[in-house]
């Protein structure tokens, strides 16, 4: 058991943008992560608990196990977006990754929150109100943010050309994308 203070372990707790909906296994960003870590020589276990159709919800009810298992120095929470899909209150959303963020925090993990935004046909409003929840989040957590993990794959012109035939996952040309918006933030923090 002492072994694990040796390595950091990075925790991806997400729905089917993370756990590779619809994509070949080692495809996703979570995968592609893993290589680059590899690549740039830091040591660190990268342990994939993302479920499609997830919520923030789910997260939660899930989370106080995974950070009892695997006591992970960094928490990636990649949550939100079913909420919002299912019509969920955006005060639960917001009240719920606060709490994964202040838990995660009190076990000694630092915690990464990835942004989500809506398509337009959301409505303007609640789409900005759901984007503002991540950055509300981080700043009352201290937490560090992506504001849009799919920046440049969601929010471009051609942006169909990104994603698979359900208009809502990504195919696995935009992985490599979604990792180049994370890994900035995330390197950070493992230093």
């Amino acid at each position: 058991m002492a072994t694990r203070h040796l390595k950091p372990t990075i925790l991806v707790l997400g729905d089917s943008l993370s756990a590779e909906y619809g994509l070949q296994r080692g495809s996703g960003w979570v995968a592609l992560l893993e290589k680059k870590l590899a690549t740039e020589k830091i040591a660190a276990n990268v342990i994939n608990a993302s479920i499609s159709g997830d919520t923030t919800s789910g997260g939660m009810a899930r989370l106080p196990a995974l950070l009892e298992n695997h006591h992970p120095t960094l928490l990636v929470i990649e949550l939100g977006a079913n909420d919002a899909l299912q019509g969920l209150s955006l005060a639960l959303t917001q009240d719920n990754l606060t709490a994964m963020t202040q838990a995660a925090q009190k076990a000694g993990a630092k915690v990464l929150l990835l942004g989500m935004q809506l398509p337009p046909n959301y409505g303007r409003d609640y789409g900005e109100r759901f984007a503002r929840i991540y950055s509300d989040v981080a700043k009352t957590s201290k937490a560090a943010l992506v504001p849009f993990m799919l920046k440049g794959v969601a929010d471009v012109p051609d942006s169909l050309k990104w994603f698979q035939a359900d208009r809502i996952h990504p195919l696995a040309a935009a992985h490599p994308i979604i990792l180049g918006n994370i890994w900035p933030e995330l390197r950070k923090l493992l230093r």
